[in-house]
């Protein structure tokens, strides 16, 4: 009879974002598996404890903080760390409790030569990436086996009702879409604002549209208040009503760690313009699954979301390829890679 496993989950963010979605989607879909028990140490006011309230049997430790939660943990056969925060808890609870640990890295950016950094990679089980960029990252510093697991898919659901009506605010419009917190250091909203200058009196038929929130969204609206074909919606929490209704989505980051969103844009079909920067690369394939651009470039961005819009036929070749590879991208199958890893570090 196969072994249950205790998984102790550590994510310690104070808002609800990408790498906080992946830890949610993972905590479903191990839920669905037997002989497999789960805790979340979170803070208290985390939004992943709320949408994670309706899981079976999961069990959550307060942690406000690295020092949090310790003893009040129940025993665990590993600690899986989500975030920066949640490696140095993982740590310090190893030496507390002795439990190994794994972490995900999500950011693309190289670890920073630090002895904490050093401390708390080199005595994790394993050093996990979501992209190849950030694993070979990881593999070049030396401080331990390095394996690399992708960010998936969340199946979102739309309402066709609500896109239905967003549609038809933009009647005889290519909507060309963009979703992402507004952080232009991160996700390079300001890059595709350039490229709406550039195509307004050109192309007037092409609408661009923004979703997100951020720190940088009055900076970002100001800058754009004497265009026309720009429109900014706001935080959506149905996201998945929205993204059909565009006919290209835009994705100018400056840098990412792997870009999940890609997924659930290529799940509903859409044709995606995004910078070559970062993990995109391993989602987004020139002229395969995507139109990849030189990044903070917003003349051949431009260019790119003309050529997408008069060539229907790469459209529909570039979604039905982007369709094809997505099998790999579930939270089912991340869920495996997971667990064979737990089983792997903790027989």
């Amino acid at each position: 009879m196969e072994k249950t496993l205790t998984i102790l989950h550590v994510n310690l963010a104070k808002n609800f974002r990408g790498g906080e979605r992946q830890t949610e989607l993972l905590i479903r879909a191990l839920s669905n598996k037997t002989n497999i028990k789960q805790i979340l140490a979170c803070r208290v006011d985390s939004p992943l404890k709320q949408k994670l309230t309706d899981i079976k049997d999961l069990v959550f430790v307060t942690a406000n903080h690295q020092l949090e939660g310790h003893f009040s943990a129940p025993s665990a056969d590993i600690v899986h760390a989500h975030e920066a925060k949640a490696v140095h808890w993982a740590w310090l609870h190893k030496v507390i409790r002795k439990t190994p640990y794994i972490l995900t890295r999500r950011v693309d950016t190289p670890v920073k030569d630090r002895w904490f950094n050093q401390k708390t990679y080199r005595n994790a089980s394993v050093l996990v990436g979501i992209s190849t960029l950030i694993s070979n990252h990881m593999r070049e510093k030396n401080w331990g086996e390095v394996c690399q697991i992708p960010s998936v898919l969340a199946h979102l659901i739309s309402d066709e009702a609500i896109s239905n009506e967003f549609r038809s605010l933009f009647p005889d419009k290519i909507i060309v879409g963009h979703i992402g917190a507004l952080v232009d250091k991160h996700k390079g909203q300001k890059v595709l604002i350039e490229s709406a200058n550039i195509l307004e009196q050109s192309n007037p038929e092409l609408h661009f549209v923004f979703f997100g929130d951020g720190a940088d969204e009055e900076e970002l609206q100001q800058l754009s208040q004497d265009n026309n074909n720009i429109s900014w919606m706001g935080f959506k929490p149905n996201i998945g009503d929205y993204i059909p209704t565009f006919d290209i989505f835009a994705f100018p980051s400056r840098n990412e760690g792997l870009g999940s969103t890609l997924l659930d844009i290529m799940d509903a079909g859409v044709p995606i313009v995004a910078a070559n920067v970062g993990g995109i690369p391993d989602i987004v394939i020139h002229e395969e699954t995507g139109l990849l651009v030189p990044p903070n470039d917003s003349e051949s961005l431009a260019q790119a979301i003309i050529k997408l819009s008069l060539d229907k036929p790469l459209q529909s070749r570039l979604t039905e390829c982007a369709k094809s590879r997505l099998e790999k991208y579930t939270p089912k199958a991340m869920a495996d890679s997971y667990h064979s890893l737990y089983k792997k570090i903790t027989s």
